[in-house]
């Protein structure tokens, strides 16, 4: 079963050359007493239509890696390539779905979504017309003349990624859309979002501190550590295409968010004293298994991924490292 998943799911992502890319990219806020190391030497890329999220500890500079990304922040150190190209500046090409709808209040539901092609100089009626279909997209029919006030929150949100929609960017970033929303909301926006994506196959790199929601919806999901953040973990999700909400409640899906919260939980460990590598550490009640592969990419496992009736740690460890030596 998981292994057709992986078949169909490299199927899915293309294998052409990255969307983005991003080189030993840091980040340092500096004033006249004092410093602040918020991102520290990020390297990764996204693929072509590619759906990423973002995981990591509040403070890890999640956000911040975002505003880098649209443009809206210039890097301390590294480089940043839009398809092949140096990325300066904020860019057509990528749209922007921030925490907060921010719509102009004075506005109705097409205007607000019509407000970035009006700034293009877009002739009225295609302007219209491309907002008509976005609305019928985002399932808004018979609210285009609505107020913001007399939304929902999540038909607000439906309405700003809409409006990032309407000028066809490549790139889609989330800064936590669905945060405010309670949680059958927001469940029901992951529903949406995935349609929405599935329709118009955007690359998509979202922010978000839901594990479940990261796996639902995503190909990959980045692990930052706490700040300075560096990327702790790089997991590719497993999980067929399209994605029911049954899958929620699966083996796998339990096993990959255990693994992420197991690289989210590592970071409260002292990385001070860095360990010997392979080996076995502790957090709360779980015992965890961390080695590093021949290219150099650290790994974290439960203890019970490998061994799941070990009564002693040592000869646990040394299950553990029978078992990736025979793999």
């Amino acid at each position: 079963m998981l292994e057709a998943s992986k078949i169909k799911n490299a199927e899915e992502v293309k294998t052409t050359d990255p969307a983005l890319e991003v080189k030993k990219l840091s980040v340092v806020f500096t004033d006249r007493d004092s410093s602040l190391h918020v991102l520290d030497k990020l390297s990764f890329s996204v693929s072509t239509e590619e759906f990423v999220c973002v995981l990591g500890p509040s403070g890890s500079g999640k956000s911040t890696l975002l505003r880098v990304l649209a443009g809206l922040l210039p890097p301390s150190q590294g480089e940043l390539f839009y398809n092949g190209t140096r990325l300066a500046g904020p860019q057509q090409g990528v749209g922007f779905v921030f925490q907060k709808a921010n719509l102009m209040p004075w506005r109705t539901v097409i205007e607000n979504i019509t407000l970035p092609l009006e700034l293009q100089n877009v002739p009225k009626h295609e302007a219209i017309s491309q907002a008509q279909a976005l609305i019928e997209l985002v399932g808004l029919e018979g609210f285009e003349q609505t107020l913001p006030r007399d939304l929902s929150g999540g038909m607000a949100q439906r309405v700003a990624i809409a409006r990032a929609l309407v000028h066809d960017p490549q790139i889609l970033l989330f800064d936590e859309p669905f945060g405010s929303l309670d949680a059958l909301t927001r469940e029901r926006m992951g529903t949406e979002l995935l349609r929405i994506w599935q329709a118009r196959r955007k690359t998509v790199i979202m922010v978000t501190h839901a594990i479940p929601e990261a796996l639902y919806l995503s190909d990959r999901v980045l692990v930052l550590s706490p700040r300075p953040g560096k990327l702790r973990l790089d997991m590719k999700v497993d999980l067929p295409r399209p994605r029911q909400d049954e899958i929620r409640y699966t083996t796998e899906f339990s096993t990959l968010a255990r693994e992420l919260r197991a690289a989210i939980g590592y970071g409260l460990l002292d990385s001070s004293k860095p360990f010997q590598l392979p080996c076995v550490v502790r957090f709360q009640r779980y015992p965890l298994f961390i080695w590093r592969n021949c290219l150099g990419e650290t790994h974290i496992r439960s203890i019970t991924s490998f061994h799941p009736n070990f009564s002693n740690w040592r000869e646990c460890s040394r299950n553990c490292n029978a078992k990736l030596s025979g793999s």
